[in-house]
């Protein structure tokens, strides 16, 4: 009796356990994929700005990559702002700079900044602008620091790096919300 009584104890465990215990495989030691966003950047009213900026969560903190086209050649401000919202033909429905530290404008390297300050892209003449950064503060985690379904606006002028609230950058002519992306594993 104590043999069928540990036999069916046995296989009930069996039952319940993961495939991954199972077959020696420990879940918790496994590797997530790192967080990956993006935003699709449409223009503005008036502009004709479009592009992509990835974010990739990395060891130190958030690689972003842009990729713009469209733009007038020189600097572009370059931000994240509150709201993921870009229905506004301004782009007005994003509200101001991410800010949820409450520190004064800043550029992307400054020690005080807006979170979403990411200083300026930079367009050649042809109106093409690339920029490669890693930011150390911003997060993609489910945090009060994460950007995720927030939105990235290219503004017409330079981001001056100084003036209060937000560098004299101009117009806003590209907005996109920052959304999850597909992780590598699902691909």
């Amino acid at each position: 009796m104590y043999v069928q009584s540990s036999l069916a104890t046995y296989l009930i465990a069996l039952t319940f356990l993961s495939p991954a215990v199972i077959s020696g495989q420990s879940t918790a030691n496994r590797a997530s994929p790192p967080l990956k966003a993006i935003a699709v950047l449409r223009s503005t009213a008036g502009n004709n700005v479009t592009g992509t900026v990835t974010f990739t969560e990395v060891e130190d903190g958030v690689r972003v990559d842009a990729v713009i086209t469209g733009l007038t050649p020189g600097k572009h401000g370059f931000h994240v702002h509150e709201f993921g919202d870009c229905s506004a033909p301004d782009a007005g429905s994003a509200g101001g700079h991410f800010n949820p530290t409450n520190k004064p404008h800043g550029g992307a390297d400054a020690i005080e900044r807006h979170l979403g300050d990411m200083g300026n892209v930079e367009a050649d003449a042809s109106g093409a602008a690339k920029l490669t950064y890693l930011d150390h503060r911003m997060s993609l985690a489910n945090d009060k620091l994460s950007i995720v379904g927030r939105a990235v606006i290219v503004h017409a002028k330079p981001d001056d790096l100084k003036t209060q609230p937000s560098g004299d950058s101009g117009d806003r002519v590209a907005c996109g919300v920052v959304g999850r992306a597909k992780s590598e594993e699902n691909q």
